[in-house]
């Protein structure tokens, strides 16, 4: 069971994101919570809980780190309806560079804790668009989890065409909250760590994702890299620090 912060992170997740509202209603107090739960001050005092009390194998099988260079921390799971995590963004990491543009399978909010993230959002081609300048081509996957295993499953799902819609540059204290199906990337372009808190939200989950590349094929099965125990108590440790430093 978790400790005293924990508990108020999960009635906070549960009290205003549960009861069926809208898409839209969803979204919007996602982004509140996840500001609310960001703040450097409680933030830190909920990643001190954790490093001292609480089911870290649990937390810790469902925490890796991700090819693109940041860990992945699971914080709290309110009943697989929301799952809260921290992003950290490690300088120099020697991830491959942007994300594949994608979206979720359910509803999402990221708050910037420190550091700095850019963003740029994408349209698909509808009928009649994609002779259009303005688009280019891609290969369209659809990524779901593998049965018995966390791998990722790409399935080609053909070609596709789309276009850049939004770029934009989130600073320490921004938040952002999108609705599933929205296609984005997301990068940290600092040369300092880069900490965000990450809220996927929602009853309803979409069985698949889509991924678009247009950097060539991709594996049929991507595997995370789950941490241990004592990989995921040396992060919250890293994290804690780096809340506490200027």
């Amino acid at each position: 069971m978790g400790g005293r912060r924990v508990s108020a992170a999960e009635r906070l997740l549960t009290g205003t994101l549960d009861g069926g509202p809208s898409e839209r209603d969803l979204v919007a107090a996602a982004g509140g919570v996840v500001a609310e739960l960001g703040a450097p001050g409680r933030l830190r005092e909920l990643v001190d809980e954790l490093g001292g009390e609480g089911d870290t194998e649990r937390l810790a099988r469902l925490s890796y780190r991700h090819v693109l260079g940041f860990d992945k921390l699971l914080l709290v799971d309110a009943g697989g309806r929301h799952m809260l995590r921290v992003h950290l963004w490690h300088a120099g990491a020697g991830g491959t560079g942007r994300e594949d543009i994608h979206n979720h399978r359910s509803a999402l909010a990221s708050h910037i804790v420190r550091g700095r993230l850019c963003m740029e959002l994408y349209e698909a081609a509808g009928d009649g668009d994609a002779g259009a300048g303005r688009y280019f081509g891609a290969t369209r996957y659809e990524e779901s989890l593998a049965e018995g295993s966390a791998d990722w499953l790409l399935t080609p799902a053909g070609p596709a065409r789309l276009r850049l819609s939004h770029t934009g540059r989130y600073a320490a204290g921004s938040t952002y909250a999108l609705p599933a199906h929205t296609l984005h990337r997301a990068w940290c372009d600092t040369r300092e760590p880069t900490v965000t808190l990450f809220l996927e939200t929602g009853a309803e989950r979409r069985r698949h994702t889509d991924v678009f590349t247009a950097a060539g094929p991709h594996a049929g099965a991507v595997p995370k890299q789950p941490l241990d125990v004592p990989g995921y108590l040396a992060a919250l440790r890293g994290l804690a620090e780096l809340l506490s430093s200027p």
